[in-house]
């Protein structure tokens, strides 16, 4: 009955499979795979590979043979990995093309560290000269005062990760009005852009627990949308993406 039924099989598909066991299936695939392409989809380099690869040369020419399939085997090992390579060059790209549009995006003054503000002449300068996209962010602080210190380095490692925005400190005492800013209310946080103040914190590490970090003081101004987004987040979820695939 089995018998009856697989002939019967053979029949409907009128002599489509030519060859039988494994490596005749394999060959009709092989076929069939540059038959039923596109003639634009492979170069004829590609193409003359699978036509040689379905039609194996005689077995009566052992040695024609043997170098023909060791011939074969390269080949074949290249067709496999060659769309292999293809993915891994098309990450590469993806990757630089979200690193061009971040930058791209990111357009104007880069900064990356804590300026420190000599004069009040050069706090103003700051203020009013620099270009109106930008944020900036100036800590007045004077030695000694508690939680100056440590605003201070969190404040450098955020100029690190935020080098769009320009941070910048400098002591109340050389911004020519220190009675302005006595200890009682440092230290104190300005945000100008355009010229314009955004925001005053006074003393702003009440704000904080006793001991704080740079994530405290980030939360914070993420609070009030002082700081735009951080560009390593967008490549670093770029990045997890392409490794899930």
């Amino acid at each position: 009955m089995e018998e009856a039924k697989s002939q019967s099989l053979e029949e409907d598909f009128e002599g489509q499979a030519t060859h039988t066991g494994p490596k005749g299936v394999i060959n009709d695939w092989r076929k069939f795979k540059l038959e039923s392409e596109d003639s634009d989809s492979f170069p004829p380099s590609k193409k003359e590979i699978l036509r040689q690869m379905s039609s194996p040369q005689s077995r009566d020419d052992k040695d024609s043979k043997e170098r023909f399939s060791r011939k074969m085997s390269i080949q074949e090992y290249e067709l496999v990995h060659r769309d292999k390579e293809d993915e891994n060059c098309l990450r590469k790209y993806r990757r630089q093309c979200m690193q061009d549009m971040h930058q791209k995006l990111s357009f104007g003054p880069r900064y990356g560290f804590v300026y420190e503000l000599e004069s009040g002449e050069q706090f103003l300068e700051t203020i009013e000269k620099e270009q109106k996209i930008t944020t900036i962010i100036v800590h007045i602080y004077e030695d000694g005062i508690k939680g100056c210190d440590a605003l201070n380095s969190s404040l450098t490692c955020l100029a690190a990760e935020y080098p769009m925005v320009k941070f910048c400190k400098i002591k109340a005492s050389n911004t020519g009005a220190g009675d302005r800013f006595s200890s009682d209310v440092l230290p104190t946080l300005l945000v100008y852009k355009g010229g314009e103040l955004l925001s005053n914190f006074i003393s702003v590490t009440e704000q904080f627990a006793e001991e704080f970090f740079t994530g405290d003081v980030e939360s914070f101004l993420n609070e009030y949308g002082l700081l735009p987004e951080r560009e390593v987040h967008v490549l670093e979820q770029t990045n997890m993406e392409e490794d899930m695939e």
